[in-house]
């Protein structure tokens, strides 16, 4: 573990969740195996999951995705995790969570061809801005930043 990274296990997001959202509070909560070390996420049910920002950095990824997510995801040729609702800082957590729809899917083998064509419709749908973005702005940028250099004119 990082020295600014916080160590987050079941107990805590049962009561984040029970004090925030009351509607979910009787789900089982159960931590979900991942690679990444920025968000620990926990399963909410069968059909959620909550993300919670080990790292300070994080907190911004989890309001931005709220922010801007919603609108492109119906336009997007794969599926995004639907966010639900923010949590604000309580319940001995002090940054910010999300809570998402959970997308089914499993990390075995696939046919890597088909792989490259969703993935290259998905990016292609994003460049292209047939997905909309909330005022325009390419997501994951900061308000008043440009984003790569061919964004002011389109892609090459």
């Amino acid at each position: 573990m990082r020295p600014d990274e916080l160590d987050i296990d079941a107990e805590p997001v049962r009561r984040l969740i029970a004090e925030q959202f009351p509607q979910w509070a009787g789900r089982p909560v159960r931590p979900v195996r991942s690679a990444g070390t920025d968000n620990a996420m926990y399963r909410l049910g069968d059909d959620l999951v909550a993300r919670l920002p080990r790292l300070p950095g994080g907190q911004g990824q989890i309001i931005r995705e709220h922010r801007w997510l919603p609108r492109p995801a119906p336009h997007l040729p794969l599926p995004v995790p639907v966010p639900l609702a923010v949590g604000e800082p309580g319940a001995g957590f002090a940054r910010p969570r999300g809570v998402y729809r959970w997308l089914d899917g499993s990390n075995g083998l696939v046919e890597l061809a088909d792989v490259a064509v969703e993935l290259g419709r998905f990016v292609a749908a994003l460049h292209m801005r047939s997905a909309p973005t909330p005022g325009g702005g390419t997501p994951g940028v900061p308000e008043g930043r440009r984003g790569p250099a061919w964004g002011r004119r389109g892609p090459p």
